[in-house]
């Protein structure tokens, strides 16, 4: 009976001493990185698979979102404008796109790089989208941001009218017509059959061109139209009415009254003209 007990004590006395040396170890171990457990698909809590390799997944299976990066080379510009843009991403991703509302034909570049035009958008403030999958199967997402300014063109200037004016609007032959045009264009002449044909203008280098037209010498009495052309256009025309010059006036041979044939009436005086009639003739009583 008391080698029984004796043993006992023994294993008791190394169970305490063992103990302590266990206690002592544990105090100055490291704490263990999260829990390993293993899921039911083969992952353990921490996106780990059970082999101790990653997959790209978080806690629950669900991929992770890789990093990853979107540049511009423009932050504004307008509808119709080229823009290029770079994207940031790891070696081996592929799927990559990159769409946005204000961009039209988008071209994906050799490298990470592409290119796009703008959409004929209202004027603002646009998100672009970069996605794709990492090597490693992640979700890669990255985002820019793109104004653009959708300024109406601005109007062009309404050239003012083309005009002709004609010192006068009546000639004989050989009368000398003054013809001025205003018109923005950068030449100007007219043309008449009472010209002769065409007349060339002169520009005084702000608009206005002049040059003298001569009524021609075998015009003919009657109107004629004046044609005014500015940038090779017609414009306007106007009329003219010339009169051929009369020849002398016809001479008929008129023999002079005979002296002894002219009578000058009663009562009146020789003035050369026939009296208005004759007064009845009075009596002295």
């Amino acid at each position: 009976m008391r080698k029984a007990l004796t043993l006992s004590a023994i294993v008791l006395a190394s169970s305490m001493a063992l103990g302590g040396a266990t206690t002592a170890f544990a105090a100055d171990a490291p704490a263990p990185a999260g829990s390993s457990s293993p899921t039911t698909d083969g992952r353990t809590t921490d996106g780990r698979t059970t082999d101790g390799t990653t997959d790209g997944t978080t806690s629950g299976g669900h991929a992770h979102a890789a990093a990853a990066g979107l540049t511009l080379s423009a932050s504004s510009a307008k509808p119709g404008a080229s823009v290029s843009f770079q994207m940031d991403v790891p070696d081996g991703s592929t799927h990559l796109s990159v769409s946005s509302k204000a961009l039209a034909d988008v071209k994906m570049t050799e490298g990470r790089g592409g290119t796009a035009v703008v959409a004929d958008v209202k004027e603002g403030d646009y998100g672009v989208s970069l996605t794709g999958t990492g090597p490693d199967g992640a979700t890669l997402q990255a985002t820019a941001r793109l104004h653009v300014t959708a300024d109406a063109p601005a109007p062009k200037p309404t050239p003012r009218p083309s005009t002709l004016n004609l010192s006068t609007d009546f000639g004989r032959p050989g009368d000398k017509v003054v013809v001025t045009v205003k018109t923005a264009e950068k030449n100007a002449f007219v043309k008449s059959d009472a010209f002769g044909g065409q007349v060339n203008l002169r520009s005084d280098g702000k608009g206005s061109f002049t040059g003298t037209a001569t009524v021609a010498k075998d015009v003919k009495s009657g109107y004629y139209g004046v044609h005014a052309f500015a940038g090779g256009e017609e414009f306007d025309v106007v009329k003219f009415s010339t009169e051929a010059k009369a020849g002398p006036a016809p001479h008929h041979d008129v023999k002079p009254l005979d002296p002894s044939l002219h009578k000058t009436p009663k009562g009146s005086v020789n003035t050369g003209q026939a009296p208005a009639g004759l007064l009845p003739e009075t009596s002295n009583a």
